[in-house]
């Protein structure tokens, strides 16, 4: 009986044994799966938040942001191609806008150089380094990385449908925000009058060529109708007719006298009469002549160079269609170049201000709490889905 007690007061402490070593490694597995977690948390989550913020507090330096907005306009004015059916092209015909022209402009090399040249960006973006390295650049920066750096600190927002551009300039201090802002909206203005000017130039280069070919045109019709003139020795087929037309009338006429006056003598004289005989043969040279000019209306040689009626006129029609022709397009090129030329004297193009670059109060940039605020956010959701890919994957090792 003792021994029995003795064996199973044994078991039972064997038992108790097992589930407390049991349960104190499962305490410390829990203890040092929550190390980890804590570890994670801290190296992913806290401490990037906790350097952007840090950064934003004692290093980032505050930028003051001026706005202003404008928009390209054009001269409503009709051009001598809209009048004349395009004769010459004018600036603003073209797919691509005046403002999406404008917009790649401003985020170009070309307009941080002509900045440059009358503001040493460099200097004034390179005040802070190297204490704020993210939101200046070093004195010695190449053209390149000013210009990635540049289209930081100049905001665009482009409205494609109305063509109006909002420009938002940031830099350390107000003034310069502010003059920045006015040189942009300058050199823009500056690229719009070198656009104009050319489109004027070539507007007026154009219609000159045009009005110089329609003189020529003129010149060579007119030189073929002389020439056509000279060779068949008539000035107008047409008035030539005409003149033919008299005479065989004044013939008819004639003749129509001469039977009626053969008519009443032959009924008031005998036939011996030499006066019937007179009138006779004077109305058979009538009708001779009639016949004859009948004839030349047809006939291959009334002009020097052997042509006939037919061939005449429509050879005389189709210069006197190529002269008149040629007549009309002088007049319209020499409308449209004195349009043209109307048209280069006033500015077609212009860049319209609806807001004037303001002088910031307050500095609006870098924005601290919601850069730390995305840290975080960002931070938290890579720290959660590394854990979850992580056990994950444990639970099923």
């Amino acid at each position: 009986m003792d021994k029995s007690v003795t064996q199973g007061d044994v078991s039972e402490r064997e038992a108790t044994t097992a589930r407390l070593i049991e349960r104190t490694s499962t305490h410390a597995r829990w203890r040092m799966r929550h190390r980890g977690l804590l570890f994670s948390f801290f190296l992913c989550v806290l401490a990037p938040v906790s350097v952007t913020a840090g950064y934003m507090l004692f290093f980032a330096q505050p930028q003051y942001a001026s706005q202003s907005g404008f928009v390209v306009r054009q001269d409503d004015s009709s051009s001598a191609s809209q009048l004349l059916g395009g004769l010459g092209q004018m600036l603003g015909s073209a797919g691509v806008s005046n403002s999406d022209l404008l917009f790649e402009f401003i985020q170009s090399e070309a307009i941080v150089r002509r900045v440059q040249n009358s503001l040493d960006l460099r200097a004034h973006y390179a005040q802070s380094w190297p204490l704020d390295f993210i939101f200046s650049i070093p004195p010695d920066v190449t053209m390149e990385t000013l210009v990635n750096f540049w289209r930081r600190m100049v905001r665009l927002d482009y409205d494609k449908s109305s063509g109006v551009l909002m420009v938002e300039v940031r830099a350390r201090d107000p003034e310069t925000a502010q003059l920045v802002s006015r040189l942009v909206i300058s050199e823009s203005e500056a690229m719009i009058n070198t656009l104009n000017a050319a489109a004027r130039r070539d507007s007026v280069a154009n219609t000159e060529a045009d009005l110089a070919a329609a003189i020529e045109g003129l010149r060579t019709a007119r030189e073929a109708m002389v020439a056509f003139q000279a060779r068949t020795q008539i000035l107008d087929p047409q008035a030539d007719i005409q003149g033919r037309m008299g005479v065989l009338a004044n013939l008819q006429q004639q003749q129509a006298q001469s039977i009626v006056e053969y008519d009443l003598l032959l009924q008031t004289s005998p036939s011996s009469d030499p006066r019937l005989r007179q009138l006779s043969r004077r109305i058979n040279v009538i009708e001779d002549r009639i016949a004859r000019e009948r004839e030349s209306f047809a006939a291959q040689d009334v002009t020097a160079d052997n042509t006939d009626y037919p061939t005449l006129l429509a050879q005389y029609e189709g210069l006197r269609v190529d002269v008149a022709f040629a007549e009309e397009i002088y007049r319209a090129a020499l409308t449209a170049l004195t349009q043209a030329r109307t048209n280069a004297e006033r500015q077609q193009l212009f860049v319209a201000t609806f807001i004037e670059p303001n002088l910031p109060e307050v500095a609006t940039h870098p924005r601290g709490a919601l850069l730390t605020a995305l840290t975080g956010f960002f931070a938290m959701m890579f720290w959660a889905v590394g854990m979850l890919v992580y056990y994950s994957l444990r639970d099923r090792g």
